[in-house]
């Protein structure tokens, strides 16, 4: 097994105006992996979207919570892993949204996950301990 070689946290309340930290951190970790701006954009997209959806809809409304994002790279992966304690909800059960309809005749939603298992190769979910555990992962490509 490869040695973890980068390990990061970030702990953000349920609000989305916390993003730009969020995004701040996205932008630390990919830098020191050394990605390049356009595999950034795409970390900071699938980081926003699933982040995003905790911090709506993972607590009741009105209701203070948080997130945790950990990022852990080893030689040839870059996992997000993002645990939060509101409802239970798995997002990797949600039916791949169907792109060749037009936007009205799509279902509402549903696009932010479609869009994270596009940007990242692997998507797990599990509910633990009273816990949504959702797990990005991306397999690093050695550039040049």
């Amino acid at each position: 097994m490869d040695a973890t070689f980068l390990q990061r946290r970030i702990v953000l309340p349920n609000d989305v105006q916390e993003v730009p930290q969020l995004a701040a951190f996205v932008d630390e970790v990919c830098e020191q992996l050394g990605f390049d701006m356009s595999a950034t954009m795409q970390m900071n997209l699938a980081l926003e979207e699933a982040v995003v959806n905790v911090m709506n809809y993972a607590y009741p409304a009105g209701t203070k919570g948080e997130v945790c994002i950990e990022a852990e790279a080893e030689a040839d992966t870059l996992m997000f892993t993002i645990v939060d304690s509101g409802i239970a909800f798995d997002p990797t059960e949600k039916d791949e949204v169907d792109t060749t309809l037009s936007a009205e005749e799509r279902q509402i939603g549903g696009l932010g996950i479609y869009l994270v298992r596009q940007l990242m190769d692997d998507v797990e979910y599990e509910r633990r301990d009273g816990r949504n555990i959702l797990k990005l992962t991306k397999k690093l490509t050695k550039s040049k």
